[in-house]
Formats: C-alpha cells, sequence, structure tokens
C-alpha cells in the first residue's frame, strides 16, 4: 500500500492526558486528539478535566469504547504509556498503527547514561528540546525535536509587585532537582513567592489554574527558574511571551536559549543570580527591558506557527511512512 495522506485531511491522534498545559497548546493545532477517560480518573485517564479551556477537538472516549474506534496515529507520552496502557485498551489492530513518543522530560536518574525506554524502531521519537536528544541514551532511528508552542498571552507584564514569583508543583517533595534548596536560600534574601500544586503545606500560594496563570504571575517582578536538570518549563516558556523577565539556572536548554543580562539572567552562581534579582527589584525600567527581551526570544523560538508546522510534519511522516510499509 502506497497511497499517502494529504495534508488536508483532518487526523485523528489517540493519546492519554499526561500533562495538561501541553496538551492545550497541541490542541490548538489542526486535528482531532482522542483521549480515554475512566471512572478512578487515574494518571492519563483524567479526560478533559475542568482546569483547560479545550476546545472540541479534545475528545473523551470512555476507556470500554477505544477498542472500537479508528484513529491515524497513536501519541505515547509516558513510559507507562508504551509499557502499559496500549496493551490494556488498545486493540491488536490499533497496536499496529503509526506512532509516535513524545518525551516530555530531560533524562533520568542519569544525566547522560539513561537510556531512553522508547525501543520499538518503528515509533518516531519526539524530545522538547535539543538538550534532552543529545542527552538522553536513544534507542530507535527516528527522533525529531519539537520545540514548545505557546499561544499569545492574555496579560501583559506590569511588574508591580516588588518581588519575584516561582511556580513548580510540589517543589520540596521533589528535591533537589527542582531546587528547593535554592529556593529556600534565594527567599532568605530576597521577597518571593512560590505557587504551585502541594505547595501551601510549606508556605507557598497552592496552585493557580491554568487559565489565571498569565494575570496572576505578570504583576510579579520576574520569574524565577531554581530547577537544576530539566526540560525547558512551559511556566518558563509563558512567562517569557508574556514580557516577564526570568532569571533562571543556567543549566539544559536554558543556557541555549537565553543571553544572560539581555533576554534573562542565566547562571550557575546563585549570587550572581540574586544579584540580578535584586537589580530587578530596583529597577523596574530594566525589568521591563529584559522582558521585551525574553519575550522576543520566545516570539522566536516558541510560536505557534512553526509548532503547528513541526507537529503535523512528525504525524504526517509517521503515517505514510507507516502506508508504505503495509
Amino acid at each position: 500500500m502506497t497511497s499517502t495522506l494529504h495534508q488536508s485531511d483532518r487526523l485523528k491522534i489517540f493519546t492519554w492526558h499526561i500533562h495538561g498545559s501541553y496538551l492545550y497548546y497541541l490542541s490548538q493545532c489542526n486535528f482531532d486528539i482522542y483521549i480515554p477517560v475512566n471512572d478512578k480518573k487515574n494518571e492519563g485517564y483524567y479526560g478533559r478535566g475542568k482546569t483547560f479551556l479545550f476546545g472540541d477537538n479534545v475528545i473523551e472516549v470512555p476507556v470500554s469504547e477505544v477498542r472500537s474506534m479508528q484513529f491515524d496515529c497513536i501519541l505515547f507520552q509516558s513510559e507507562k504509556n508504551f509499557r502499559i496502557d496500549q496493551y490494556e485498551i488498545l486493540s491488536a489492530e490499533q497496536r499496529k498503527l503509526p506512532a509516535v513518543y513524545l518525551e516530555h522530560n530531560a533524562p533520568a536518574p542519569y544525566a547522560v547514561d539513561s537510556y531512553h525506554p522508547l525501543y520499538d524502531p518503528n515509533v518516531i521519537l519526539v524530545h522538547v528540546t535539543h538538550y534532552n536528544k543529545l542527552m538522553w541514551k536513544n534507542n530507535v532511528p527516528m527522533i525529531r525535536v519539537i520545540q514548545h508552542g505557546i499561544t499569545e498571552p492574555s496579560h501583559s507584564y506590569t511588574g508591580e509587585l516588588k518581588k519575584g514569583i516561582v511556580v513548580i508543583n510540589h517543589i520540596k517533595e521533589r528535591g533537589r532537582i527542582t531546587g528547593w534548596d535554592i529556593f529556600e536560600r534565594v527567599r532568605n534574601e530576597v521577597p518571593i513567592d512560590l505557587a504551585g500544586m502541594g505547595t501551601e503545606q510549606y508556605g507557598g500560594l497552592g496552585e493557580v489554574l491554568f487559565p489565571r496563570l498569565t494575570a496572576f504571575t505578570t504583576r510579579y517582578r520576574f520569574l524565577f527558574n531554581p530547577i537544576r536538570h530539566t526540560s525547558f518549563g512551559l511556566s518558563v516558556c509563558e512567562a517569557m511571551m508574556a514580557g516577564i523577565p526570568v532569571v533562571s539556572l543556567a543549566t539544559t536548554e536554558y543556557a541555549n536559549l537565553l543571553h544572560n543580562r539581555e533576554s534573562a539572567f542565566i547562571n550557575t552562581d546563585v549570587d550572581a543570580l540574586i544579584a540580578g534579582m535584586k537589580l530587578l527589584l530596583s529597577d523596574h525600567s530594566l525589568a521591563t527591558t529584559m522582558g521585551q527581551h525574553g519575550r522576543a526570544v520566545a516570539q522566536e523560538q516558541f510560536n505557534m506557527d512553526r509548532f503547528k508546522k513541526e507537529w503535523n510534519g512528525v504525524f504526517q511522516f509517521a503515517i505514510n511512512k507507516k502506508m508504505m510499509t503495509v
């Protein structure tokens, strides 16, 4: 079978609800996304939920009905999806469909010696940063990088609050990777708030729901990212797109896309970062200018037109390649 799929066809993509913010941006693309839902609402089976303003192209499918449906491509987003979930809810024929594995995370537990769990050479592996592609030990031949895509924000930077903000879920429980120790050190010297799921139990503000997040963060003078080893966090992308100046460790992809003292304050010296924060707190004009430089980077690197084009291209490639081998 050598027929190819035309660009005008609207694809039917089956995936799991793993990363709500990413799923929201993925749903801005011109295809329909089908997600399973069950009564337990456990990981991957939440359905649409109430947090994200998904459009009509994000469609819930009861787990019991998945096997009877037709899809064009399967999108794995976690090791559990690949190793367990597909065998529990997909039919044998559906498991033969074209497939893509989206890896959200930097390698773990080791930065350079971690083998990626995808071993099927027929599945395309997509990383969200070039750093992640570089550092994972990838086991498959087809590998792509699609950097994040961010929509234009509903609110723009004002920075009237003379303090910083950190937005990380469960930062203390996740320890050194998310930089809890760094955050504690910084808040002893700089006024800074903490938001994210689970943070209220150690002095944070708790979760700020996605539809309110930009309105909430744009009031702060800067956003601080203390995570040591990560992908390029969506909260950082969103802050940059809204013109919020970013202060970050100069690790992973941040060191590649941000320039110190121009589009952000980035450094591996926490004392230098604290000095940068104090400059931003004392100079609102500097903060505004740096935020605009960061926004220019975000518009170039994280624009939705590029994101849509690259995702459509990956799915088309997966489907056409599969058709030519059937």
